[in-house]
């Protein structure tokens, strides 16, 4: 059976609404929740990035569904420090917490001024991250010195159950890459057939039986027009799309590169529809590839609205 969850977007909301926005999701009937860790927006109009770790505590209290993160150690995160937060969550609340690693973006992990590698540098980076982490979810004593260094570094609150560890990817290259390590995986939605190719890549790769996790970006509203609106003016720097994203450092370069995204181009995105039953049947295509949960993210900041629309429509 596939779940399906709230993306609680830092980016666009203060940590005291989302906080609430999270409670709201739940009653409205939504199984699970999920958020990003920024330190910047991607874009200014968006204005916000709480810290995500903080505000998980408070969130996971108000609440009683599953929660996760997606975050990328080995930069801004020593990955010892963010196996310690996610242990700490864990053992808070068990069996409630999972976190996704990635690796990251120059906008958030660019500013502690450190040299911004190519994807195969990061690549190997966050292989290591995850085996430090790993092992010090299960109480080992751990010593590394490689790309990232670790010495002597133990976790001593430890969860009955290490919280598991998924690998984020958008590409079937890297998905493919994650597939014999990491403990699930998490990647975009949008176009079936493109989702199902980066989740044959992750279960070819060695991820076969692991669960996999779904954020799909729709843009919903009352009209057509004002859906369209919202997703151009919250979400057009993302659909730039391609390894540009991974690389810009400032939200308003990425609001320049914004503007030449167009409702031609937003689609491949956002799915941009005042129609739930349109959105409610890209969810069940979504789930026929074996999602075990698929977070939405309406991107537009008429939340309520849509939390509301989703408990009538979205999750029956």
């Amino acid at each position: 059976m596939t779940h399906i969850g709230y993306h609680a977007s830092h980016e666009q909301y203060d940590p005291r609404t989302l906080r609430d926005l999270a409670i709201r999701a739940e009653a409205a009937g939504f199984a699970a929740i999920k958020c990003s860790d920024h330190l910047q927006p991607w874009s200014e109009r968006q204005g916000h990035s709480g810290h995500a770790w903080a505000w998980l505590g408070a969130a996971m209290a108000g609440t009683t569904v599953p929660f996760g993160n997606i975050a990328a150690p080995g930069y801004r995160y020593h990955p010892a420090v963010m196996a310690q937060a996610a242990a700490t969550l864990a053992q808070m609340f068990p069996g409630r917490f999972w976190l996704a690693i990635g690796t990251g973006e120059a906008l958030n992990e660019g500013v502690t001024g450190a040299a911004w590698p190519d994807k195969p540098e990061r690549n190997a980076r966050l292989r290591e991250c995850f085996d430090v982490m790993h092992a010090l979810l299960r109480g080992r004593t751990v010593t590394h010195r490689g790309r990232v260094t670790v010495v002597e570094a133990r976790l001593w609150s430890l969860p009955d159950t290490p919280p598991p560890l998924f690998g984020a990817a958008a590409t079937p290259e890297t998905a493919r890459f994650l597939g014999g390590w990491a403990e699930g995986l998490l990647t975009l939605g949008g176009d079936p057939v493109q989702v199902a190719r980066v989740i044959d890549a992750f279960r070819e790769g060695g991820g076969a039986g692991k669960p996999v996790h779904i954020q799909h970006a729709i843009s919903w509203a009352d009209t057509q027009d004002q859906a369209m609106a919202n997703a151009l003016d919250q979400w057009a720097p993302v659909a730039i799309g391609g390894e540009i994203n991974w690389d810009i450092r400032r939200p308003s370069d990425f609001d320049l590169l914004g503007q030449f995204v167009g409702p031609d181009r937003i689609g491949r995105a956002v799915r941009v529809s005042a129609d739930p039953g349109l959105h409610r049947a890209d969810l069940a295509a979504l789930a026929d590839l074996g999602a075990d949960t698929i977070f939405v993210h309406n991107v537009g900041r008429n939340q309520e609205a849509f939390i509301d629309m989703a408990g009538r429509d979205l999750l029956g």
